[in-house]
């Protein structure tokens, strides 16, 4: 698996979607701890929540537009476009923290979000380009490594940028850094030509989703393939949604212990990919996916039974005082089960769909399913975000993964999709 990084039919995507994720992450977190530290603790659960679910939003307007670019033009060069204009995020992003001002931080987000939502089908897309169906799981589990390891580091600097408030020098220099270092590693993606020439890009976003959306339903496998990967998308930005508060406002931990927590995640949904690729090593199997599924619901089982009567504590001074209370520690597998067990369900499900794609249109086919991941993320955010607002607590809202998880392996044990054909010999 890791021989693939250092070739360059696949390296140089592996660093541009490390470099980017890293950089989204970088933002985002630095963007939470703002919140944190100048809101109230009710507002600031809801102001995150609602951060997550903009940056989320241009994934269910422009997926579509993005799979269409993906397919008519090479979509190497579709990349380098798109890594180009995200330095003027960067730029935004730089001065909206100089400024410490959370409205522009929250655009520049949303324009990350744009940049990704229009690099989402490429990145997934080229895989089957350059890699042979048996590579699939592998080159699916490094990009999700790469993913989460970058979410690790972007939250790591996130934190250390806005610690008391936060010094704007290492932020600027840090963003326009990775910024362009991601623009370079773009520049090496090797050409893949176009895919269907003919094509005639559809103006109209809404028209453009839904056509996507009603090809992908019109197929069985990759409609069902494209719901697992959603529900892995939709569960993961729960939990990560839930973690800043749990870990600040109700354990209280400092920034750092945030970090850590969510550094710890991140690795853990690496691993899990790396699981997942290896179940997947004598061709892509789905039977791991719906196990993986009730071991997230049995870790926000446990997370909510931890959560539940525990009162807010007040702020520690290191992490070895906030390490001290158990709770802390099982807490930390709650939310590491609940993390491994997503990358576990991710990889095989997304190289299921990858497989399943036909070449001239495969682009779209990732394009609707990240349109269906992004409504399936969006719509578990905004009823979190409304159940915060009402009131729900944080244990109530961990132990509603349970059921949710629960009705999704019995559909997946009973409607999943068939395993695709391996590469002929």
């Amino acid at each position: 698996m890791l021989a693939l990084l250092t070739q360059r039919r696949f390296a140089p995507l592996f660093w541009t979607q490390f470099l980017a994720a890293f950089n989204d992450n970088f933002l985002k977190n630095s963007l939470i701890f703002l919140i944190m530290a100048k809101l109230s603790a009710g507002e600031a659960q809801t102001r995150i929540t609602l951060a997550g679910g903009l940056f989320i939003l241009p994934f269910f307007l422009l997926s579509g537009l993005g799979g269409e670019m993906a397919d008519r033009y090479d979509k190497a060069k579709v990349a380098q476009r798109l890594k180009l204009s995200e330095l003027a995020a960067s730029a935004l992003s730089v001065v909206g923290f100089i400024e410490q001002s959370i409205p522009l931080l929250f655009l520049a987000l949303v324009l990350f979000g744009v940049v990704s939502s229009l690099f989402g089908p490429i990145k997934y897309g080229i895989l089957p380009d350059h890699l042979l169906k048996a590579e699939l799981p592998a080159g699916n589990a490094l990009i999700e490594g790469a993913t989460f390891i970058a979410i690790l580091f972007g939250t790591l600097a996130g934190g250390l940028a806005a610690r008391n408030s936060g010094d704007p020098a290492p932020f600027a220099v840090g963003m326009t850094a990775i910024s362009l270092a991601c623009y370079g590693a773009s520049l090496l993606i090797p050409p893949t030509g176009e895919a269907a020439p003919d094509l005639v890009i559809e103006a109209n976003i809404f028209r453009s989703t839904g056509r996507l959306l009603g090809d992908l339903w019109a197929d069985s496998n990759l409609w069902r393939a494209g719901v697992m990967v959603s529900l892995f998308w939709m569960f993961g930005i729960i939990a990560l949604s839930l973690l800043p508060p749990m870990v600040k406002m109700q354990m209280g931990g400092d920034e750092m212990a945030v970090s850590l927590m969510l550094a710890l995640f991140a690795v853990s949904v690496g691993f899990g990919s790396a699981l997942g690729a290896f179940f997947c090593r004598d061709g892509i199997k789905l039977a791991s996916a719906p196990f993986a599924t009730l071991a997230i619901g049995l870790g926000g089982a446990d997370l909510a039974f931890t959560l539940h009567g525990m009162t807010p504590a007040v702020a520690t001074k290191s992490l070895g005082e906030f390490f001290d209370a158990s709770a802390a520690w099982r807490i930390a597998f709650d939310l590491s089960l609940i993390a491994a067990a997503g990358g576990v369900l991710a990889v095989p499900s997304f190289s299921a769909a990858q497989a399943w794609a036909p070449a001239s249109s495969r682009a779209r086919v990732i394009a609707a399913i990240n349109v269906l991941n992004s409504a399936f993320m969006v719509a578990g955010t905004v009823v979190f975000s409304m159940l915060q607002a009402a009131g729900l607590s944080l244990a109530g809202a961990s132990a509603l993964l349970a059921p949710i998880c629960l009705a999704s392996a019995i559909w997946m044990f009973r409607y999943g999709p068939q395993d695709p054909p391996r590469d002929p010999a």
